[in-house]
């Protein structure tokens, strides 16, 4: 554990740094979505493809990113995926052409793969394992303030330059990021005592035979990837087509969501902390905060046009108890197994990502256009459809679950 508060800020800090990047990089295409169908003109599938390339890449390297992390250390890993990120922006600022800002996103997305795990790893070696869930809310928090600034700042700043140059601003602070991660953060069994490749891999073999990780993993791939999807693209549009904002309206109600994020970070990491010193498992809040999830997207399909401004500040804030899957698993396996652990699930989350985004902006596209923009009868058909993923997944949660109570009393 740390011998000093300052140990505690060089641990926390630089990779607070390194997720609000991320965060930024993940949802800013929902205020620049004008300029990039305007300079590229791009339908609601290439949209959703170009931007969810970003998750694609994030996904595939989730695997050996949890190998890399308990091999070599969080220090390490996310300094030199950093500088992969900042070389992925100032390319995406560059390009001319859909393919090479593909490639630019997805080197994005492979950069700051790292970016939540490593933080996560870091904290299992930092800090102790009932302090893991809002220590892990804390870290969101700063993904939420990349989440703002990506909105109403983003929206200002283009007033002074293009969407190129905010990407080349991003390029440079993220090369400082990097240098911030790997000269700040201190050193902590890098490499020390390492096993060999093959027995990493069966640490993850191993995670992916527990049948408490696909009992749980569902219902949270199903739901962060509506979270992850539809602030990160589609919440802009969304309010600009049914909502009827104009362009700086809707992007100060994407930065009262950011704000609600960062609220909702703290207080379910706060409230499982707590409630956990009390007996309640902390099991328990992530069903509860899952299920209210699910009931604000019913209410946004519904009739969030109603009060837009609210109906996305609570998914804002709903929406961050996503999060609290990775601490449980934490909790679950092996201390030695938590960046393994953590990766296992993201790379469906991000996958599942990917597709929830390009997949509502295919579903958004089988409706013709208005005379405003995109047609409400898509965006509701593409959010109906994600949120019937999560019902299922919550269903399968349910019944697992009773059936293995079965199978334990019936043992007993």
């Amino acid at each position: 554990m740390p011998s000093s508060f300052l140990h505690l800020i060089r641990v926390f800090l630089p990779f607070a740094l390194g997720y609000f990047l991320s965060y930024i990089y993940r949802t800013v295409n929902a205020v620049l979505a004008p300029d990039l169908v305007a300079d590229l003109n791009l339908d609601p599938a290439a949209l959703g493809l170009l931007t969810s390339a970003y998750f694609l890449a994030f996904a595939a390297f989730q695997l050996p990113l949890g190998v890399l992390l308990d091999r070599f250390g969080p220090r390490r890993v996310e300094a030199t995926l950093l500088v992969v990120a900042a070389a992925g922006a100032f390319l995406f600022a560059r390009a001319e052409s859909l393919m090479m800002l593909m490639v630019g996103r997805a080197l994005i997305g492979l950069g700051v793969s790292a970016c939540l795990m490593a933080a996560f790893k870091a904290f299992t070696q930092w800090f102790e394992p009932e302090r893991l869930p809002l220590v892990n809310g804390i870290q969101m928090i700063s993904g939420g303030l990349g989440a703002l600034v990506a909105t109403a700042p983003v929206e200002a700043a283009l007033h002074v330059t293009d969407w190129r140059g905010v990407f080349t601003l991003l390029s440079g602070v993220t090369l400082l990021a990097a240098l911030a991660v790997y000269l700040v953060v201190p050193r902590r069994d890098e490499g020390k005592g390492a096993i060999s490749l093959s027995e990493q891999w069966q640490g993850v073999r191993t995670i992916y035979s527990s049948g408490f990780f696909w009992r749980l993993a569902p219902w949270a791939i199903a739901a962060q990837a509506a979270y992850l999807s539809l602030p990160g693209l589609w919440a802009g549009p969304w309010l600009r087509d049914l909502a009827g904002l104009d362009r700086g309206d809707a992007a100060r109600v994407l930065l009262l969501l950011a704000v609600a994020m960062m609220a909702g970070y703290f207080f379910f990491g706060f409230i499982t902390e707590r409630l956990s010193r009390r007996g309640v498992a902390p099991l328990r809040v992530v069903v509860t905060g899952l299920a209210l999830f699910g009931s604000v997207q019913l209410a946004l399909i519904g009739a969030g046009q109603v009060a837009p401004a609210l109906a996305w500040i609570l998914f804002g804030f709903s929406g961050t108890a996503c999060i609290l899957p990775y601490a449980v698993l934490s909790q679950k396996f092996p201390r030695e197994l938590a960046g393994r652990a953590n990766t296992a699930l993201n790379l469906p989350v991000f996958l599942g990502a990917f597709s929830a985004q390009w997949l509502v902006g295919a579903m958004i596209g089988l409706w013709p256009e208005t005379a405003t923009g995109y047609h409400p009868t898509g965006y509701r058909a593409g959010f109906g459809l994600l949120l019937l993923l999560q019902l299922a997944a919550a269903g399968w949660f349910l019944w697992s679950g009773r059936r293995r109570h079965g199978r334990e009393a019936g043992d007993a």
